[in-house]
């Protein structure tokens, strides 16, 4: 198509990105919305079956649906109808890079990509795919020429979704030649033409690691016959042999991703995107770990440390003066002369730690009110084990007399122990100060005691007759 081509009045083809056996994919210009984007349009040869188109957009529309960073988002898909032929698109998102095929070829030198950079690709590749697992939709077709690599961020883009699958379903006729579209990616089961399956999308991402990581393919064949037969028969070489680098551990993941029998294989893509993560981590930590180990270590003294105090100087306690000198023998009792002025000394070129003034205890000041006046609340101080407890003198209060009454002590508040706690005194029982008979056997008690003579009196009768009765 010349570069003049616009697809019903809308998308705009202003270069060819690329091809395959199937479409060619375009740069184009949305002059609805004014934005950039890919338009993929069928081979002629594939829009003979009108059921192949009708699943074709069926596919698209699944996809359309699928909203993930690592998937290429489709954006329209429809059919332009000229006097000439109808052309049938799907217009998705324009990725600016190149795909992950042409940058494993790089240089042509045949050399594997870094471990850092292999790990990111294949994590991102994980994630989309697996993504499109969980929404029951299968790729049929994961190869480096399916995965778009953005320039600006390294991110991955996959594309492609259920067109192979789409062909291979409704054209079986064209079975086989969907299955050597891509004869170096393909699953074990696929090559004997059975229907793809989520396991069938990991066996590929497994052969895109292979090759990301080694720099070839883990099978080679002069037909598509014997690449055939190596996948179903073959065991691939071991990633050891063409990279030691690589750690054991990613290498049993492609080995257990590679295996002919699917159930063997890791259950979907986001399975193994999760141990491609934690092995990332666990390779992160050990660099840094040996990195750490490799670093000189510095032993000579810091130069801000403090220098040890001089044996001469002593610590002084406190903030007390030193004492003063002893006088001279002889001179008992003799006033004080004036002291001899010393010859000032030196300062010495090591600084002398000073001692910490101690602070004298502070005694606890009582609030103060809202008014200015002062609360008072009374304190137990705590006993001084230096001094004998002194007893406390209470007030007594003033007995009142009166005539013809007993004088009867006031009560006592609860002594106060030598610790400043009170304690309690027991409590006595208090008696009756008439005493006698009389105290003992009042009117209510002696009316009680005689009811209760009756009612066993009146009872005993009862008692004999029940007594005679049961006999």
């Amino acid at each position: 198509m010349s570069n003049e081509t616009i697809l019903n009045g809308r998308y705009q083809l202003t270069a060819q990105q690329g091809s395959g056996g199937m479409a060619v994919i375009y740069k184009a210009i949305d002059k609805a919305l004014g934005r950039t984007v890919a338009v993929k349009i069928l081979r002629p040869s594939m829009t003979v079956d009108p059921q192949f188109i009708v699943r074709f957009q069926n596919e698209a529309r699944a996809i359309a649906n699928l909203t993930h960073p690592n998937i290429v988002t489709v954006h329209d898909v429809g059919a332009h109808t000229d006097p000439k032929m109808t052309t049938h698109y799907m217009v998705m998102e324009f990725v600016e890079g190149s795909d992950l095929k042409r940058i494993i070829r790089g240089d042509g030198s045949g050399r594997p990509l870094p471990l850092e950079l292999a790990l990111h690709y294949a994590i991102q590749i994980c994630a989309g795919i697996g993504f499109a697992h969980r929404a029951g939709i299968v790729h049929a077709d994961v190869k480096p020429q399916n995965v778009l690599v953005n320039t600006s961020d390294q991110m991955i883009k996959v594309t492609d979704f259920g067109i192979a699958q789409a062909l291979s379903e409704t054209q079986p006729k064209e079975r086989e030649a969907v299955v050597w579209g891509s004869p170096h990616y393909f699953s074990p089961e696929q090559a004997k033409g059975e229907k793809p399956s989520p396991a069938s999308d990991v066996y590929s991402i497994g052969i895109v690691l292979y090759e990301m990581l080694t720099g070839q393919l883990p099978f080679n064949g002069t037909t598509q016959q014997e690449l055939a037969m190596a996948h179903v028969r073959e065991v691939p070489p071991r990633i050891s042999q063409f990279n030691p680098e690589v750690p054991e551990e990613l290498v049993s993941f492609v080995a257990r991703a590679l295996d002919k029998v699917p159930a063997s294989r890791f259950r979907d893509a986001a399975q193994l995107g999760h141990l491609l993560i934690g092995l990332r981590e666990r390779l992160r930590i050990a660099r840094m770990n040996s990195t750490y180990a490799q670093m000189p270590v510095d032993v000579s003294p810091s130069p801000t440390a403090p220098l040890p105090p001089s044996p001469a100087v002593t610590e002084r306690r406190g903030d007390a003066p030193p004492p003063p000198p002893a006088p001279p023998a002889g001179t008992r009792g003799a006033p004080p002369t004036a002291p001899t002025p010393i010859a000032p000394v030196a300062p010495q070129p090591q600084p002398v730690p000073q001692a910490r003034p101690q602070m004298p205890p502070q005694q606890p000041q009582p609030p103060v009110m809202g008014g200015g006046e002062v609360m008072t609340q009374r304190v137990s101080p705590a006993p001084d084990p230096y001094q004998p407890p002194v007893p406390v003198v209470r007030p007594q209060a003033p007995r009142m007399t009166q005539p013809n009454a007993p004088m009867v002590a006031p009560p006592q508040p609860p002594a106060m122990g030598g610790d400043g706690q009170y304690r309690s005194r027991p409590m006595q029982p208090q008696r009756d100060e008439r005493g006698g008979v009389g105290a003992l056997f009042d009117p209510v008690t002696i009316a009680l005691a005689v009811l209760a003579v009756i009612s066993v009196v009146c009872l005993i009768p009862l008692y004999i007759a029940v007594f005679q009765a049961r006999s």
